[in-house]
């Protein structure tokens, strides 16, 4: 049975229904809701980000197999021994920006504009960096490439640790190139990278786009609500169904746009199950047809992850500090200051 209301009013009308309140939801909800006109609505299916380690940047380990996370896991991999290779997303406010490392890099000028020349008009590198300007904020960099003002706030590790400064400096005495700026003219090089941080906390897009915006009367955010449906009407995409945090099923309508920003993997799932996909997929799986799309649901890349692991002759790692009185120190540390270890 689908809640409509109140019983058995009309579903909610909103202008935009955005499903997925992660890295990019959360900034539509943002400039979507500015002014006041629009009636929008941000779906995450997960719950909020109000989490003391999703704040403290180096506890977000702590935050990866909870349930502000999903756990995905590949097929078994040929290239990685027949492995079942874990893929974690977000499942929080904020998204994949709540529960990862906080780098911030943008991709190679080369990769863009390798867009652009396959048919991705206005994808070009020289077309973007306008964009990446005013979303940024950044707290040692400016000039061409690189905002000042903007709400995403970007700044240098204020923790570095001794093994980080002595792999950079071994790196230089093989050879390398110092590289202050990897989102500047080249990424190539070693040095620090910037991160998505400020006062020693995470910067996250619910922090800094979603947080702001959440005054505004026309903005409401719905966490706990699992979109399981785009409703249809013909080939028109009119509606949103989702299960709400009671297990009830919800509809809402849209006026204007029905936007999915639900990461790499959701969204075309959520595309296939309301019908749009490779039809012979949806056929097998008894999905009924709204629209043949065969791209949906295939290519997806991801990058991988190598770690080498070691043993240091001191208890100078994040697994050495977070034991005894060290762990204790480094937490008063940061709750009292937000500085030291746990701010990196």
């Amino acid at each position: 049975m689908t809640k409509r209301d109140g019983g058995g009013a009309a579903p909610e009308i909103f202008d935009y229904v955005i499903v997925g309140g992660g890295s990019a939801g959360c900034v539509l909800a943002n400039r979507l809701s500015e002014g006041g006109a629009n009636r929008v609505l941000l779906l995450e299916a997960g719950p909020h980000d109000r989490l003391l380690s999703i704040r403290m940047p180096a506890a977000f380990v702590r935050v990866l197999g909870s349930r502000r996370t999903w756990l995905y896991g590949t097929e078994p991999e040929p290239g990685a021994k027949g492995r079942s290779l874990h893929v974690p997303q977000g499942r929080t406010l904020g998204g994949g920006s709540s529960v990862n490392a906080m780098v911030y890099i943008r991709g190679d000028a080369a990769d863009y504009d390798g867009w652009r020349d396959l048919g991705c008009r206005g994808w070009g590198f020289d077309e973007v960096l306008p964009f990446f300007r005013k979303a940024e904020g950044n707290a040692r960099l400016a000039g061409r490439f690189h905002g000042t003002e903007g709400p995403l706030r970007v700044t240098d590790t204020p923790y570095r640790h001794p093994l980080s400064a002595a792999f950079v400096r071994a790196a230089q005495e093989d050879g390398a190139r110092y590289n202050h700026d990897f989102n500047g003219e080249s990424q190539i090089g070693i040095g620090f990278y910037q991160v998505t941080a400020f006062d020693g906390e995470r910067g996250s897009t619910a922090r800094t786009y979603l947080r702001p915006a959440e005054r505004r009367a026309n903005l409401t955010v719905r966490t706990d609500a699992l979109a399981t449906r785009i409703l249809f009407t013909d080939k028109r995409a009119e509606g949103v169904a989702y299960r709400d945090a009671r297990g009830r099923m919800v509809e809402v309508k849209a006026a204007g746009e029905i936007i999915l920003t639900a990461g790499a993997l959701a969204t075309p799932k959520l595309l296939m199950l309301s019908g749009v996909g490779p039809a012979d997929h949806l056929k097998a799986h008894g999905i009924a047809l709204v629209q043949a799309l065969e791209g949906v649901g295939g290519n997806y890349q991801d990058h991988l992850e190598v770690p080498v692991i070691g043993r240091t002759r001191e208890a100078i790692s994040l697994l050495g500090a977070g034991r005894g009185f060290r762990a204790l120190a480094h937490g008063r540390q940061w709750l009292l200051f937000r500085s030291g270890l746990l701010t990196s």
